[in-house]
């Protein structure tokens, strides 16, 4: 069995301990982890490799970064979305592990919307679809991870009203995530958890975690032979709820 999990952890050196007691904890085989804020000369490779994990990652210096974390080794890595090589921002890491490949994505925000940080969300969301098509031609299990800064419909936010005109929820922010899963891709969580307002991040304002006023914005979408494969899938709240936590919580599944 292999648990493959993403992560947005916002900023790893600030919530180093966090992130050693989960990874020491829940064990995941893979971690795709966003937002790292570090580079490679600043991230903490020598804490995490004592817990026995391979490591590579995209970083930048104190904005964005992804890494994919693994028990077994990473192989044919790639930097940045491909046909995207303009953008410096570090938002796009894909390996192979045995004879799966993952990418850990973070995608742009997008707000304010309408403007320049909405045009560059969309355009993102576009070259990434382009990439999953060309991956997906491949006769290969691939999961596509990470914090995609959308919510997919209404039933994943405490109040579709109140969001109704965040770049996470807009239309063409929504359509666009729908493009990806037409090309045949899964909601891994959704496969399990039908029930509505089950969330993955909760702001640090207002008393959001408490008052589980969140949104479903990390997803685990996987191609048809890794959904062949898929055994389970959750969310683990219990990282957000700790002292000094990251204000994304852990969305994991589980493979054959």
């Amino acid at each position: 069995m292999t648990i493959i999990a993403t992560w947005n952890v916002n900023s790893v050196r600030a919530r180093l301990p966090r992130v050693l007691e989960w990874l020491d904890g829940f064990k995941p085989d893979i971690a795709l982890l966003q937002e790292l804020k570090a580079t490679e000369e600043t991230f903490p490779k020598i804490e995490i490799e004592e817990l026995g994990y391979h490591i590579e990652i995209h970083g930048q210096k104190g904005f964005n970064g992804v890494g994919i974390l693994s028990k077994k080794p990473i192989s044919n890595v790639v930097r940045g979305l491909p046909n995207n090589e303009a953008d410096e921002q570090a938002r796009y890491i894909e390996g192979t592990i045995d004879d799966l490949r993952v990418a850990s994505i973070y995608l742009p925000n997008g707000n304010p919307a309408p403007g320049d940080k909405f045009d560059y969300k969309i355009r993102w969301m576009e070259y990434l679809h382009d990439h999953m098509k060309r991956v997906l031609k491949e006769p290969k299990a691939v999961i596509f991870g990470g914090d995609y800064n959308i919510v997919p419909t209404d039933e994943d936010v405490h109040d579709p009203i109140g969001w109704a005109d965040d770049a996470l929820c807009l239309p063409e922010s929504r359509n666009r995530f729908r493009r990806m899963l037409y090309l045949g891709l899964t909601d891994a969580y959704r496969v399990f958890h039908q029930e509505p307002h089950k969330y993955s991040f909760w702001d640090y304002q207002r008393g959001a975690w408490q008052k589980d006023y969140g949104v479903r914005i990390d997803h685990l979408l996987l191609s048809p032979l890794a959904t062949d494969r898929l055994l389970k899938a959750d969310i683990d709240k219990e990282p957000r709820g700790k002292e000094k936590a990251s204000d994304h919580t852990p969305v994991w599944c589980e493979l054959e």
